[in-house]
């Protein structure tokens, strides 16, 4: 996963129906891991609508990976859980 953004590529984050679209991933993983804080888990979802979408994403896999499917309304689902397992001595 790269750090680039596309136009045909977009990282949404979902906890109880509510979702919220970010343009990078690590805008996505900041979000999502503030709310699996809160929340306990959180879904971050890659969207893909294009073949140079996925190699932004993900390089010469992910274009493959986007031929064989691409009218996947999810390219990639993330569960991120989050516990606060306290302070470690």
């Amino acid at each position: 996963m790269r750090g680039d953004t596309h136009q045909d590529l977009e990282y949404v984050v979902s906890v109880r129906g509510a979702e919220r679209a970010y343009p990078t991933i690590d805008e996505a993983l900041i979000q999502a891991f503030s709310v699996a804080l809160s929340e306990g888990t959180a879904c971050l979802d890659v969207l893909v609508y294009s073949e140079e979408g996925a190699e932004t994403f993900g390089g010469d896999d992910a274009i493959e990976e986007y031929k064989e499917d691409p009218d996947a309304s999810v390219f990639r689902r993330f569960e991120i859980k989050v516990q606060d397992l306290g302070r470690v001595p």
